[in-house]
């Protein structure tokens, strides 16, 4: 094979490997943090603005976010209720990472946020749904946490799945981020 067709070669692999890759954001969500979980919606939300397609993967610390605080889950275990009992019940209830100040920063913020017209993480969330923001959550850690799909909330297209799918989903896309 001479230079020219390694060359041409090349490009044709280049050109393959462009092709797979889409115009989508993959994101896991790791933290329960306030803070992280609002810079995740809106990058999300922003990427989406920007017409990427985006996945968000809500895994460990992250899951109970996404719990709606007026559902209970049926048939836990003591661990699962512990867990349940000890962990945040959904979005309004989790505090910042830096300065909580036994929760007298997070009501700073949410208090600031309202003065400033900056949407609620709540509010967030419902409009990724609006926009189509996929969301997947961790089976594995809804398990060990003994949360129960019927305790989550009402997401448009919201899926439990294991890491594979989402790794399917962040092997295409253009970007990934762990927040």
């Amino acid at each position: 094979m001479d230079v020219k067709e390694s060359l041409d070669l090349l490009r044709k692999e280049m050109d393959e490997l462009k092709d797979s890759s889409r115009n989508k954001l993959s994101m896991v969500v790791f933290s329960g943090d306030m803070d992280k979980l609002l810079a995740s919606f809106i990058i999300a939300t922003g990427a989406v603005a920007m017409g990427l397609d985006v996945v968000m993967f809500f895994t460990f610390w992250a899951t109970p976010a996404l719990r709606d605080k007026k559902k209970k889950g049926r048939g836990k275990d003591l661990f699962g209720k512990m867990f349940g009992f000890m962990l945040p019940k959904g979005a309004s209830k989790v505090a910042l990472s830096k300065m909580n100040m036994g929760g007298m920063g997070t009501a700073m913020m949410k208090m600031l946020m309202k003065k400033k017209n900056v949407q609620s993480l709540d509010e967030m969330i419902a409009l990724a749904g609006e926009l189509g923001v996929k969301i997947y959550i961790c089976e594995m850690s809804m398990d060990l946490m003994g949360f129960k799909p019927d305790e989550m909330i009402d997401y448009p297209g919201v899926e439990f799945v294991g890491v594979a799918k989402f790794l399917e989903e962040a092997g295409n896309s253009k970007i990934q981020l762990f927040i």
